[in-house]
C-alpha cells in the first residue's frame, strides 16, 4: 500500500499547487473601479447559476445515493456521495477561480501579451491540477480506506465502490455540462441574433443586455462543466481499469496492479506541474507557448511512467498474473493472461501507456488542425462565407463531417496496438495514460474562458485598443485549446468505454454463468440493442440542441423587450438590466437539463427489462451489452463531428473579423456568424455532454448487473 500512499501525495501536491497558484493571481491588480464593476456583475451571475444547479442536482443526487445504498449497501453508497461531492466541488472551484482571473488578465494584458498570458493560463492550471488531483484524491484515498479496513482489492466490494465512485462524477458531470453548456449557448446565441445581426453591436457591447449573461455562459459551461466532466472521465477510466484488472487477473499479481494506474496519474501529476512552468512566448505564437508547456510534460511523463511500473513490477519482463511454475513448464508463449496468449509483461503495460501519450498527441494535432484559423478546414469555412449563409452551413457541416475520419483512424490504431501488447488491460492502460496528462490538458482549456471573459471586459471597460488586440489573440488561440480538450475527451472517453464494456462482459461471466447469452448479429434482440444504442447520441444531441434553441429564443425576446421598454440603452443614458437576462437563462438552463441528462441513466434499465420481459433475461443482457456498444460507436462520431465542426465555424467568423472577406460588418462576416450560431450549441452544448453520455450509460449497467446478482 506504500504505493498507494505515494499516488495520495502526488494528489495532495495538486491541491498544494492549486491553492499557491490561486493566492498569487488574487494577489493580482483587478484593474479599474469599471473593469471591477464588470467583473463582479459576472461573478454574481455565475455564482447564483452554480447554486441554484446543484440544488437541483442535489436532489436527484440525493435519491441516487439512496438507491445504491439500498441495492448495493453502504460502502458503495458513500463512495457514491464521494464522487459526486468531489465533482462538484472541482467545478465551483474552478469556476470561482476563473471569474476572479478574467479581470487580472485584461489588466495584465495593459502591460503586455506576454503578462495576459500568464495570468490566462496560471488560473487554467489551477482548474486543471484541482481535477486531476482530487480525482486521484478521491479514488487512491478510497481505495486505501477500503483495503486497510480489511477488503481483499480485487473483492465485490472494493469493485462495486469503484463503479459507484465513477457513478456519482458521472452522475454530476453529466448534469454540469448539459446544463452549463445550455446556458453559455443560449446566452451567448440570443445575445448575438439580436446584437449583431439585428443591432450590429459588437462582441461585447455592454448596450447588449445579454453580454454579461454570455460572460458568466462562458465560466459555469468551458469552466466549471468542462472541469466536471474532465473529473468524471479521469476517475471513470481509472477506476474501469482497476475493476477490469481485479476480474481478469489472479493471484498476488492483481493486487499489486490494481495500484499501478493510481501510480501512473500521481508521477504524471508532477510532470504536469513542472510543464506549467515551460509557458512561456518565444517566437511570438501564443499556441507554440502552451504547447512548450504540453510538449514538456509528455516527455517527462515517459521516464515517469518507466519509474511507475518498474517500482511496482522491478522485472519488467516477467509476465505478470501466471503462475510461475505454469511459465517454467510449459514457457512463456503457451502462456495465456487476461485472453493474451503469452501473457503480458511490465514492459508491455509500459509500451501501452506510451501508445496512449502518442494517441494523446495526435488527437490533439488533429483536433487543432480543424480548428486551427491557420489551416485549411476554417480557412474553407470562411471562404464559403463570401457565397452567403447557406454556403456557410453546408462546408461547416462537410467539415464537421470530414473531421471524425483522423481521429478514428489513430483510435482504432490505438485499439489495435495495445491490445495486441496486453489484451484488454493493455488498452486499459492506454487510456489512464491518456488521462494522466488530465492536469496540463485541462489548464489549456479553463484558460479559454478566462481570455474571452478578459476581452470582454476590455471591451465594456473602453481601454485602449491595442489591449482589446491582445485579448482577441489570446481568445482566438483559446477557441482552439477548448476544441483541443474536448477532443482529448472524447478520444480517452472511447477507450474507457471499451474497457468499461469489457468489465460488463466479464461481469455477465461471472455473476450469470447460468444464463445464456447469445451476442451473435444473428440474434435479433442483439440488432435491436445496437440500433437503440446507436440512437441515444443523436436523441440526446437532438434534445440539446432544441434546449438551447427554446433559451436562446427567450433570451432574444428579452433583450428585444428591454430595447422597447428603454430606448435610452441605445445612447447609453440607461443601463440594460444585466440580472434580469442571466436570471432568465438561469432558469431556462435548470428546466432543461433534467430530461436529457436522465436519458443515459434510464435507458440501459428500461432496455434490459423490457427485453427481459418479451424475450428472457438472457436476451436481455444480449440487448443491453449491443446497446453500450451502439451508444460508444455512434457517440464517438457525434461528439467528434459536433465539437470539432463547431469550433472550427467560430474560428471561421475570428478569421474574417480579423480582415478577410470585408471584415466586420460585410456580408461575408454575417454569414459566418450564422454558422457560428449553429456550431455554438454543437461544441459548446451537444457535443461535449456526449461524452459523460456515453459512460454513464455503461456504469448504469454494471450497476444493473451488480444490483441483480446480489438480489
Amino acid at each position: 500500500m506504500d504505493v498507494v500512499l505515494i499516488s495520495i501525495v502526488c494528489g495532495v501536491a495538486a491541491v498544494i499547487y492549486g491553492i499557491i497558484t490561486s493566492r498569487a493571481i488574487l494577489a493580482a491588480s483587478p484593474g479599474n473601479a469599471r473593469m471591477q464593476e464588470i467583473a463582479k456583475a459576472i461573478q454574481e451571475g455565475a455564482g447564483a447559476y452554480l447554486n441554484k444547479q446543484y440544488t437541483a442536482i442535489a436532489v436527484v443526487g440525493v435519491v441516487m445515493a439512496a438507491l445504491v445504498a439500498l441495492f448495493l449497501g453502504i460502502v458503495p453508497a458513500v463512495a457514491f456521495v464521494l464522487g459526486a461531492v468531489l465533482s462538484g466541488v472541482t467545478g465551483f472551484i474552478g469556476m470561482n477561480i476563473s471569474v476572479r482571473a478574467n479581470v487580472r488578465t485584461a489588466e495584465a494584458a495593459r502591460g503586455s501579451l506576454q503578462g495576459g498570458l500568464t495570468m490566462a493560463f496560471r488560473s487554467g492550471a489551477v482548474t486543471g491540477m484541482l481535477v486531476a488531483g482530487l480525482a486521484l484524491l478521491a479514488i487512491a484515498g478510497y481505495f486505501y480506506a477500503l483495503v486497510s479496513s480489511g477488503l481483499e482489492p480485487t473483492s465485490r466490494a472494493v469493485v462495486n465502490a469503484l463503479v459507484a465512485l465513477s457513478f456519482g462524477a458521472s452522475l454530476i458531470s453529466i448534469f454540469a455540462r448539459l446544463g452549463g453548456g445550455i446556458f453559455t449557448k443560449a446566452a451567448d446565441v440570443g445575445a448575438d441574433m439580436v446584437g449583431k445581426n439585428e443591432l450590429g453591436f459588437d462582441e461585447d457591447d455592454d448596450r447588449n443586455p445579454g453580454v454579461i449573461a454570455d460572460n458568466v455562459g462562458d465560466n459555469v459551461g468551458d469552466c466549471a462543466g468542462m472541469a466536471a466532466d474532465l473529473f468524471e472521465t479521469y476517475v471513470v477510466t481509472i477506476g474501469a481499469t482497476m475493476v477490469l484488472i481485479a476480474l481478469l487477473i489472479g493471484g498476488g499479481d492483481a493486487a499489486k496492479l490494481m495500484t499501478l494506474p493510481l501510480l501512473a496519474c500521481g508521477v504524471c501529476i508532477i510532470t504536469s506541474i513542472i510543464g506549467t512552468y515551460f509557458v512561456r512566448l518565444g517566437g511570438g505564437s501564443i499556441m507554440g507557448a502552451l504547447y512548450k508547456g504540453l510538449i514538456v510534460t509528455g516527455l517527462l511523463s515517459v521516464p515517469a511512467l518507466w519509474f511507475a511500473t518498474a517500482a511496482i513490477f522491478p522485472d519488467m519482463n516477467a509476465v505478470i498474473g501466471a503462475d510461475p511454475a505454469i511459465v517454467a513448464a510449459q514457457g512463456r508463449e503457451a502462456v495465456t493472461v487476461a485472453g493474451v496468449v503469452g501473457g503480458f509483461s511490465g514492459r508491455e503495460l509500459f509500451y501501452c501507456m506510451l501508445v496512449g501519450l502518442g494517441v494523446t498527441a495526435l488527437i490533439v494535432w488533429i483536433t487543432e488542425y480543424y480548428t486551427g484559423t491557420n489551416y485549411r478546414p476554417v480557412q474553407s469555412i470562411a471562404k464559403a462565407s463570401d457565397s452567403g449563409h447557406g454556403t456557410n452551413v453546408i462546408q461547416g457541416l462537410a467539415v464537421s463531417m470530414e473531421s471524425t475520419a483522423l481521429p478514428t483512424l489513430v483510435i482504432v490504431a490505438g485499439i489495435i496496438m495495445t491490445y495486441k501488447l496486453g489484451g484488454l488491460i493493455g488498452i486499459a492502460f492506454a487510456a489512464t495514460a491518456m488521462l494522466a496528462l488530465a492536469g496540463m490538458i485541462v489548464a489549456l482549456d479553463a484558460y479559454g474562458p478566462v481570455t474571452d471573459n478578459a476581452g470582454g471586459i476590455a471591451e465594456m471597460a473602453g481601454l485602449d485598443g491595442e489591449v482589446r488586440q491582445r485579448t482577441d489573440a489570446l481568445d482566438a488561440v483559446g477557441n482552439t485549446t477548448k476544441a483541443v480538450t474536448k477532443g482529448y475527451a472524447i478520444g480517452s472517453a472511447g477507450l474507457a468505454a471499451l474497457v468499461l464494456f469489457a468489465t460488463y462482459t466479464n461481469d455477465l461471466k461471472e455473476f450469470f454463468t447460468s444464463v445464456t447469452i447469445d451476442f451473435s448479429l444473428s440474434n435479433p434482440y442483439v440488432v435491436v440493442g445496437l440500433l437503440l444504442g446507436a440512437l441515444l447520441p443523436y436523441l440526446f444531441g437532438g434534445m440539446a440542441m432544441t434546449a438551447v434553441g427554446r433559451t436562446a429564443q427567450a433570451v432574444a425576446q428579452d433583450i428585444r423587450a428591454q430595447f422597447r421598454e428603454n430606448p435610452g440603452i441605445a445612447d447609453r443614458s440607461v443601463r440594460p438590466n444585466y440580472a434580469r437576462t442571466v436570471g432568465l437563462v438561469t432558469a431556462g438552463a435548470i428546466k432543461e437539463m433534467i430530461i436529457p441528462s436522465l436519458l443515459p441513466v434510464l435507458a440501459p434499465i428500461v432496455v434490459y427489462f423490457a427485453i427481459t420481459a418479451v424475450a428472457g433475461q438472457g436476451n436481455g443482457f444480449a440487448a443491453l451489452g449491443a446497446l453500450l456498444m451502439g451508444v460508444i460507436i455512434s457517440g464517438l462520431f457525434v461528439a467528434i463531428s459536433m465539437t470539432s465542426g463547431g469550433g472550427a465555424w467560430d474560428n471561421a467568423k475570428k478569421v474574417i473579423e480579423m480582415g478577410a472577406y470585408g471584415g466586420k460588418g460585410s456580408p461575408a462576416h454575417q454569414a459566418a456568424v450564422t454558422g457560428d450560431t449553429v456550431g455554438d450549441p454543437y461544441k459548446d452544448t451537444a457535443g461535449p455532454a456526449v461524452n459523460p453520455m456515453i459512460k454513464i450509460t455503461n456504469i448504469v449497467a454494471l450497476l444493473l448487473l451488480a444490483a441483480l446478482a446480489a438480489h
